[in-house]
């Protein structure tokens, strides 16, 4: 077997089965010489039953929304490819990443791509934290090339409902994002609504609550969660588990608390 299709049976678990597996075998049959789907299905005999979700599966599961994402609005911007490719760089490594940017690359040349069905199986072996990991960087991935379209937004907020993920935890998410004065997530600063938005409350909530739902966030995004997908996704963590360090400093500061 070439490298590609080496990696393809590395890194695969769960995901060798179902309809995520069915759209890479279509893929893999037709970059890698001789290499079937049934060899898909030989690669993942050892792990298909298991529930536990390793990187490989997270990353499969990444670049197959990813494409969801990019062809929602009928256009892949060149930034939104850099997103993706540059993000994968920072987790996995250069070697790994081209690889995984190969696949990525055909998933997203591929014709429609069975959303639902493929989030079905996502959120039948993946944790919620997890769950909530893919959202933040679909967010990344619109939000990249500083002009979302409607259609991007629709399409992660069917994602998210596809993944049972829920409204208050999709705003959330969404507000890290677009609720800050600049259109980076890394502004110094939110609105006031924005910073309330994150902790998933209003601005009519006690001091107890704000500290209470700050609590909360934080245990329900620490990066700690996502240990079993390795220390390249505890990382991609942090960047969310700041945000909402953030938006309490904020609040503290206006309340003076």
């Amino acid at each position: 077997m070439s490298n590609f299709s080496k990696w393809i049976g590395a890194t695969l678990g769960w995901s060798v089965g179902g309809p995520i597996g069915g759209i890479l075998g279509f893929i893999v049959g037709s970059l890698v010489d001789g290499f079937t789907e049934g060899d898909m299905n030989t690669l993942g005999q050892g792990s298909r039953n298991s529930t536990k979700t390793a990187g490989g599966d997270f990353e499969i599961s990444l670049l197959v929304l990813a494409a969801v994402v990019i062809k929602a609005d009928g256009r892949s911007s060149k930034k939104e490819m850099d997103y993706v490719r540059d993000n994968f760089v920072r987790m996995y490594g250069k070697e790994r990443a081209n690889n995984s940017f190969k696949l990525f690359n055909e998933i997203r040349k591929k014709g429609t791509i069975p959303t639902r069905q493929v989030c079905m199986q996502i959120r039948e072996h993946m944790t919620h934290a997890s769950r909530l990991q893919l959202l933040h960087f679909l967010f990344g991935i619109a939000q990249s090339d500083g002009s979302v379209s409607q259609s991007e937004i629709d399409a992660i907020k069917r994602i998210s409902t596809y993944l049972y993920i829920s409204s208050r935890d999709f705003e959330s998410i969404k507000a890290m994002f677009y609720g800050s004065s600049s259109s980076s997530s890394s502004s110094t600063s939110y609105s006031s609504v924005t910073a309330y938005k994150i902790l998933e409350i209003t601005k009519t909530a006690t001091n107890d609550e704000v500290k209470k739902a700050y609590r909360k966030m934080a245990k329900k995004h620490h990066p700690d969660k996502l240990r079993h997908l390795g220390e390249a996704h505890q990382k991609g963590a942090e960047e969310k588990f700041r945000q909402i360090q953030k938006a309490y400093e904020q609040i503290q500061a206006e309340r003076g608390l």
